[in-house]
């Protein structure tokens, strides 16, 4: 049986990748600070150690106790907009918590990671659907940066110490699985918040922007499940502890095809018979016009294909996630 440490394992893709681990088989152990994590998230079967990644010698504790396989690294503040207003926190808790627990991996001689990056790397992409070859570009928001740190960081290390990753660029997470859903303080992700405006938890919703060069003018999103994510990151643990040292590859999580904030209102109006409040107001500073995976290296490395990311299914999981946790996560 195969141990892995989940760290940031108690927030919204994390806790969905541990219990897919779980599930699996595999010995998992979540650390997380809780700051936005929820403990009533971590999946059962998973055992659970209450740290900072920016704590190493918390780190370090850990790793000696578990000699995990494998790292999967979920700890970060990832909010576009919330980056402008708390950049010096997400570059400590980003840039610093990942160099941190690179640190405590190399003195505790443990050889893989499975890194939770985001196609905000790519900036406003120059093709679409955006392909891993894609040039990292300057980055339009702090978040984007900590991001192209992080990786560079770990090929960094891959060079130094020949250190094994894997870096998972995410495009939109989105949906909910089992017990498991979207609890965010505050929640800045699309469909939520469009539930919400549909549920009457909130007045409206509010567009940023109907003037961009798209369909209908708003911004268009490649929405992957999470459940989907999560079996991708299954897979990338699979692929590194069965590789030689310094095994590195880097891969886009994503559909292939995107929905404007316009059709994800639509959808919502669709799935739940509500009406949708809301208003068009100015661009968002952070903001690309469009951001579409091409996927086809995911499915050639991992053999992975997402199969519950139709957008139907994602409203329908998320809202039935909210039916029953109207409060979000107990405690």
């Amino acid at each position: 049986m195969n141990t892995v440490l989940v760290v940031g394992g108690a927030g919204y893709i994390g806790s969905v990748t541990a219990n897919c681990l779980v599930e699996k088989g595999y010995d998992v152990t979540v650390l997380d600070n809780l700051d936005r994590g929820h403990i009533t998230a971590v999946p059962r079967g998973a055992n659970f150690v209450q740290g900072d990644i920016r704590d190493r010698d918390s780190l370090v504790s850990a790793l000696s106790a578990l000699r995990p396989d494998c790292v999967v690294h979920f700890a970060a503040l990832a909010y576009v907009g919330e980056s402008f207003e708390r950049t010096p926190e997400y570059l400590d808790i980003n840039i610093g918590g990942t160099a941190s627990l690179l640190a405590a991996m190399q003195q505790c001689d443990v050889g893989n990671i499975v890194f939770s990056s985001s196609c905000t790397v790519y900036g406003v992409p120059l093709t679409l659907p955006i392909s891993e070859d894609e040039p990292v570009k300057p980055p339009i928001s702090p978040y984007g940066f900590t991001k192209q740190m992080c990786e560079q960081m770990l090929e960094w290390s891959r060079s130094a110490s020949g250190l094994s990753f894997g870096a998972l660029r995410y495009f939109n997470a989105a949906g909910a699985w089992k017990q498991f859903g979207e609890d965010h303080t505050p929640e800045t992700h699309l469909i939520p918040l469009v539930l919400d405006a549909a549920t009457g938890r909130r007045d409206k919703i509010v567009v940023f922007g109907d003037d961009y060069a798209t369909p209908d003018g708003t911004c268009i999103r490649d929405y992957i499940h999470v459940r989907d994510l999560a079996t991708a990151h299954a897979s990338a643990c699979e692929k590194l502890t069965g590789s030689k040292a310094g095994t590195s590859f880097t891969v886009n999580l994503g559909c292939g095809h995107g929905h404007s904030v316009l059709d994800i209102i639509k959808g919502v109006q669709r799935v739940t018979g509500l009406d949708v409040p809301y208003e068009i107001s100015d661009r968002r500073p952070g903001d690309p016009p469009e951001l579409v995976a091409a996927n086809g290296r995911a499915h050639q490395l991992l053999g992975w294909t997402p199969t519950h990311s139709s957008l139907d299914e994602i409203i329908e999981s998320a809202y039935a996630w909210r039916q029953k946790h109207p409060a979000g996560y107990p405690g």
